[in-house]
């Protein structure tokens, strides 16, 4: 067949299958599709349905519902709210309809997933027609049951597909933020087994078993649909309620950066969620991921415990070895850990042990070699600005926002990016409001190493130069001063053919243009001068 019978059958097979569900969607959607099916089956009623044939039907939706030229058949209220029905979002009891069985209901919620996935009418319709209202009900019951039915997987798939797609949606889900929280906050415990030991401390052993497969797989698209509902929360002050509520999530988050999956990629793949729900949190809960009591071989700093924050900095290490989609990978982690260190004095001392220990060694470059510190600096000069800002600010808090310390261990040319952001190309001392509190005012002593060395140090390359041979030695003062005046000239060329634009740093430490380069030197003017007189002359 030639891909346009294709497209027809496909269309044939949908018609033929939704007409089976629901008769009075069969009269609508017959019209629509009669060019396309050559022949439609009487519509039964569903008490006649063989419950094998419904769920072969099914199945064969949910696979052609994968192609976007065949949802034609789809394009009505009738047709979306019978598979709606049939997926359980339009009973108020999904245990009494003769068709709420488990793998019926599972079908018809892949479905429901492909048909909003791939039709923007869908999304659409799926926020007129008030279908969240059930989906949230559905999601509420299956929460409660232990162990939970194989569809909350793909109640949470299409909670996710709406938050992601549909603002309006989003909006209404975070109008209820405390109500959908909690109950994805109930959900994702019981996908943990969690135990717990205080108000914000869960049992963890590290003998305990891996999460499943199916359990991570749940749990993965939790954290999606709490990141895509509370992202906005960052930057507010919560409520003392909800704040309550949000330490509780901590809690949880917590067991889902200290836990393994059963394949090191899940484990990965749900920390990395983890940390972009934790970048989305009000900064102020995040305490709770310190206030576990220390124990035999935890991580600690200063008697604060630190194996969370060690947990964070070994995945940020090997999203730095991974060199793939560094912007999407990297970032949260790098915004996570530079707003954890600006706020908690015992992190950021245990970061920087890890990230930038006392200078020794300083005969290269510090963006060369494979250390994180290393890695760090190369971004700093990365094509992505936002990439390239996110490492130099992590950096920049690890040096308590000092200009000469932050030149100190990356040298002046990787630092000048932030620093003329900011304005402190001046070398000023500029902090974050309220980052006084955090900053303590030990000095950051130099070791032996660095002090021998330290007046042979590069400032802009960072490290100590070997010897170059004066270009002047051997000239006169008048060789000097013409070699100076060509390259007067020179710079004035390219200012003047906007090659490179001249500029200076203000008082305030921010740059602004110099027009003097545009403008003819005295040396350039007297050449001139000289040159129209001795035309003037060979004229005469």
């Amino acid at each position: 067949f030639d891909a346009e019978e294709r497209e027809r059958r496909k269309v044939s097979l949908v018609t033929s299958a939704l007409c089976i569900f629901s008769p009075p969607a069969c009269h609508s959607l017959s019209v629509i599709s009669n060019s396309a099916a050559s022949v439609v089956p009487d519509p039964l009623s569903l008490t006649e349905v063989n419950c094998r044939l419904l769920r072969v039907s099914l199945r064969t939706l949910r696979i052609l519902s994968r192609d976007k030229k065949v949802l034609a058949p789809f394009v009505t209220d009738g047709a979306l709210l019978t598979v709606a029905r049939l997926a359980g979002l339009t009973t108020s009891n999904v245990e009494e309809d003769d068709f709420g069985e488990e793998v019926q209901r599972k079908e018809a919620m892949k479905v429901l997933c492909n048909v909003v996935y791939n039709s923007i009418w869908a999304q659409e319709r799926f926020s007129a027609l008030r279908l969240m209202c059930g989906l949230i009900q559905c999601l509420s019951s299956s929460t409660s049951c232990s162990p939970p039915s194989s569809v909350q997987f793909y109640e949470l798939r299409l909670m996710f597909l709406i938050t992601a797609l549909r603002p309006e949606l989003r909006t209404q889900l975070q109008q209820l933020m405390d109500h959908c929280v909690s109950i994805l906050t109930a959900a994702l415990e019981t996908c943990l087994e969690v135990q717990w030991k205080e108000q914000y401390e869960c049992v963890l052993s590290p003998t305990g078993p891996p999460i499943s497969l199916d359990a991570s797989q749940r749990i993965i698209e939790i954290l999606k649909i709490l990141f895509n509902i509370t992202h906005s929360t960052h930057r507010q002050e919560p409520s003392e309620d909800d704040a309550a509520l949000y330490r509780h999530l901590v809690a949880l988050l917590r067991l889902c950066l200290m836990r393994k999956c059963l394949l090191p990629d899940d484990t990965d793949e749900l920390q990395g969620h983890t940390v972009n729900l934790l970048s989305a949190l009000p900064l102020k809960c995040l305490d709770v991921l310190l206030m576990v009591p220390l124990e035999p071989g935890s991580e600690q700093c200063h008697g604060v415990n630190m194996d969370c924050v060690h947990t964070l900095v070994l995945f940020m290490e090997r999203r730095l070895e991974l060199g793939e989609k560094m912007k999407e990978k990297l970032t949260p982690i790098l915004n996570l850990l530079t707003e954890s260190c600006r706020a908690h004095r015992e992190t950021r001392r245990y970061i920087k042990k890890h990230i930038l220990p006392p200078l020794t060694d300083v005969s290269h470059r510090p963006e060369e070699g494979s250390t994180v510190k290393s890695r760090l600096i190369r971004l700093m000069t990365h094509l992505d600005t936002d990439l390239k800002h996110c490492a130099a600010d992590l950096i920049f808090v690890l040096c308590k926002e000092n200009v000469s310390r932050f030149v100190k261990y990356t040298g002046y040319g990787n630092a000048a990016g932030l620093l003329a952001t900011r304005g402190l190309l001046g070398g000023q001392v500029a902090r974050t409001p309220g980052s006084d509190s955090q900053y303590s005012s030990d000095s950051d002593s130099d070791t032996e190493e660095y002090r021998q060395v330290k007046d042979r140090i590069n400032p802009v390359t960072g490290r100590v130069e070997s010897q170059q041979p004066d270009p002047m030695e051997g000239m006169t003062e008048e060789e000097k001063e013409e070699e100076a005046k060509n390259l007067i000239k020179l710079f004035n060329k390219l200012a003047r053919s906007d090659f490179i634009q001249a500029v200076g740093v203000d008082s305030e430490g921010n740059l602004f243009p110099m027009s003097g380069l545009r403008e003819n030197s005295p040396a350039e003017q007297g050449e001139s001068g000289s040159e129209k007189d001795g035309e003037a002359g060979e004229k005469n």
